[in-house]
């Protein structure tokens, strides 16, 4: 009787082990699809965009992919008002994918409206 018991108990270790393995083979993540796309990913912590606010380069007429993340446990959105992004309040392990297109060169500014001050920097464009 124990050993059934054992065996069972061990048989079921492994199907989760299976699928659990099964599941992060199949599962691309949010960095892999970005990385592919030739776009950026932007994460939303700690009243930060990947820690410095970056500069994100782009060029007029050819759209650039952004993948904006959030992983903290506060809400975030990020806003371009110029060019008319705004992913809405996002929340935690929450994901927007949105692209910089536009004709006009030039230095758009971007933030996100629940901490602006320290969650604040530039796109620039250029020809």
């Amino acid at each position: 009787m124990n050993t059934n018991i054992i065996a069972i108990i061990a048989v079921s270790f492994m199907s989760v082990g299976i699928i659990w393995a099964i599941g992060n083979l199949t599962h691309t993540t949010i960095e892999s699809k970005v990385k592919t796309a030739n776009g950026m990913l932007l994460i939303a912590q700690e009243n930060r965009f990947n820690g410095t606010n970056p500069t994100i380069y782009a060029s007029t007429n050819h759209p650039k992919k952004l993948v904006v993340l959030n992983k903290d446990f506060v809400r975030h959105d990020f806003i371009v008002d110029p060019l008319g992004i705004n992913t809405s309040y996002l929340t935690a392990d929450q994901s927007f994918i949105t692209a910089i297109a536009t004709n006009k060169a030039g230095v758009y500014e971007y933030y996100c409206s629940l901490h602006p001050q320290a969650m604040r920097g530039k796109i620039v464009v250029k020809s």
